[in-house]
């Protein structure tokens, strides 16, 4: 899902084939760039349809 968003926020061209090959997206936390200390994003939470009033 990460992966079709970036590509379609891309212009397609030979730009695009580069850039695409360089994305690295890791399911969960574990990943070889431990230096980078990123963290876990809940969508589910971030939208307010998914939130009972």
């Amino acid at each position: 899902m990460i992966t079709k968003a970036v590509e379609r926020m891309l212009k397609r061209g030979p730009l695009q084939r580069q850039l695409m090959r360089n994305l690295r997206v890791y399911k969960g936390s574990e990943h070889p760039h431990a230096a980078q200390n990123p963290t876990k994003l809940d969508v589910a939470s971030l939208n307010r349809k998914n939130s009972r009033a």
